[in-house]
């Protein structure tokens, strides 16, 4: 728990519903449990699923290991951050305990905690929403995209952003790209997003 003068560390977030936003949200404890394609298949369809009912689209994204990045932008006026990421994390958590539960893994028990007395709780995300911005200008949008796919190549875990196949880089650069069905949906940002 980060710690600022005695008191947790609190980070504000806007829920301004007409802005593009950055989401990132990060695996319990920031281990790194988004290693194998079958979860982050899986992953790619709740985002699809909780984005097409929330009325958002997204624009770009990175699975790494251990967290998530999303560039989203809503339709229309819409619903909150909150309920947009309880709708992408909540089904997707479910799904993997089901498959651990079937395999026997060992990590389901490494993964449920005691949330409070008498309470075991399966945890495969970080509690709380992360973190997320509101982009309000084309300049800031496009340099966020960029960092959000420089994060393997920071990372040392691909030489270029194109070479991560779990990002949207590939096809950013070229939409006419056939997108990976393994993948979610990406939209084109409608040009008044970057004026």
């Amino acid at each position: 728990m980060n710690r600022v003068d005695g008191h947790r560390k609190q980070v504000k977030h806007f829920d301004n519903l007409t802005d593009v936003r950055e989401l990132t949200f990060s695996c319990f404890e920031r281990r790194p449990l988004l290693t194998n394609d079958c979860w982050r298949t899986m992953l790619a369809r709740s985002i699809d699923a909780a984005l097409n009912r929330h009325q958002y689209r997204l624009a770009a994204f990175v699975f790494m290991p251990e967290h998530v990045h999303l560039v989203v932008w809503p339709m229309r006026d819409t619903s909150s951050m909150q309920s947009v990421l309880k709708a992408i994390k909540r089904p997707f958590s479910y799904r993997v305990k089901q498959h651990l539960i079937a395999s026997g893994s060992p990590l389901l028990r490494q993964l449920t905690v005691q949330q409070r007395p008498g309470v075991m709780t399966f945890r495969f995300w970080q509690e709380g929403p992360g973190y997320d911005r509101n982009l309000t200008r084309g300049a800031t949008l496009l340099a966020s995209i960029d960092y959000v796919h420089q994060n393997p190549v920071r990372r040392s875990l691909a030489k270029s952003s194109d070479d991560w196949p779990w990002s949207s880089a590939r096809w950013f650069r070229n939409p006419s790209d056939e997108l990976d069905s393994r993948l979610p949906k990406l939209n084109r940002l409608p040009p008044h997003w970057l004026d």
